[in-house]
């Protein structure tokens, strides 16, 4: 596009991939800095989906780190040893800019080697946003994100950027429907029977240490619908394990990562307990509630504004689940939305990486 700097060189950029989301998040980017001539570096963390949707995209990316262990103490090493590996990783390759949405290790790596930084960040209760914002040169944010907290957290005025509407845009147009996604799951679509599709919650995130009963409770009640077939996707293996020996009926659980865009662009209702899913369901277009168990964040208050998201606050709201009586978003609808939100992050690469 014509509002992004003029490059002088090429730069190298470094993504680093913390969580499922940011293989979809960041390949829209990457093939945009790419576009105009400048090489992409990955690193990704070992964490739920996040290597087995990466390779996907990149073939040739560097693994690092692995699985968040449970408790403070163990995160706090976990996140001590990434940063040193991320570190070596580094000092090798040299990198001009490093680019992520709040990697905490590869900020510190890239702060202690000189390197400047863009994250990006939109859950304004992530207790680790006092670290990133402050470490880093640029700081990406939604308009829906609470000023307030931004500069109390240590985003400045001079080093925040603002982008329209939500991350997920960037991304959500950036694929095909599959029309065989189901096929691979053992189902088949039926004018008889509604889909949902379940996100579980994020067990393991620092910012959500306490279990989510409503989640069971909504799975049970769907699933004892004969008009109804769901799809449960979890985010860690003892979740498959514990969903798997619930024995619910006329409930599929993935054991591997799936084409979740194509999964919801052919749901009647997601279910979400929180994270980006939630709110890709609810840009495409389905029906949507959100059963987050912590503080709401902005980004979801965004959603329920625009009348795109409902809080789930009992069990019963799902006690009659229809056919969707809309279709999801045109792609092309889809892919045009996040353009300007892409451009942004690649003109912050651009504009801190020196390249103009």
């Amino acid at each position: 596009m014509s509002d992004l700097p003029e490059t002088s060189r090429t730069l190298d950029v470094w993504i680093d991939l913390a969580n499922s989301p940011h293989p979809l998040l960041f390949a829209p980017v990457a093939r945009r800095l790419e576009e105009l001539g400048h090489r992409v570096l990955v690193t990704a963390r070992d964490h739920a989906q996040t290597v087995e949707l990466a390779r996907g995209i990149w073939p040739q990316l560097t693994v690092v780190g692995g699985e968040s262990p449970a408790g403070r103490l163990g995160k706090a090493r976990s996140l001590r040893d990434r940063i040193g590996a991320l570190r070596a990783w580094a000092s090798k390759r040299r990198p001009d800019v490093a680019l992520s949405h709040n990697s905490y290790a590869q900020i510190v790596a890239a702060r202690t080697l000189g390197m400047p930084i863009v994250t990006g960040m939109d859950f304004e209760h992530q207790p680790a946003n006092h670290l990133a914002f402050r470490l880093a040169t640029l700081v990406l944010l939604p308009e829906a994100f609470p000023e307030g907290i931004a500069r109390r957290r240590g985003a400045t005025k001079r080093k925040v950027w603002r982008y329209p509407g939500l991350k997920e845009a960037i991304y959500l147009g950036d694929f095909e429907p599959d029309p065989h996604v189901l096929a691979e799951l053992g189902l088949k679509r039926s004018d008889e029977r509604a889909l949902v599709v379940a996100r579980t919650p994020p067990a393991r995130a620092l910012y959500h240490r306490f279990g989510n009963p409503l989640f069971i409770e909504a799975l049970r009640v769907v699933s004892q619908q004969p008009g109804v077939e769901s799809v449960v996707l979890a985010r860690h293996p003892e979740q498959v394990s514990e969903l798997t020996q619930m024995n619910l009926p006329n409930c599929t659980i993935p054991s591997a990562a799936i084409d979740s865009r194509s999964l919801l662009y052919e749901a009647d209702l997601l279910i979400g307990a929180g994270g980006t899913m939630t709110r890709e369901a609810a840009l495409i277009g389905i029906p949507t509630f959100t059963l987050f168990a912590g503080q709401p964040p902005a980004v979801d208050r965004w959603l329920e504004d625009r009348g795109l998201l409902k809080r789930l606050t009992s069990a019963e709201q799902l006690a009659t689940i229809e056919r969707r009586d809309r279709d999801p978003r045109p792609i092309d609808e889809l892919r045009t939305s996040g353009r300007e939100a892409r451009d942004l992050f690649a003109r912050a690469v651009l504009t801190v990486g020196g390249a103009s």
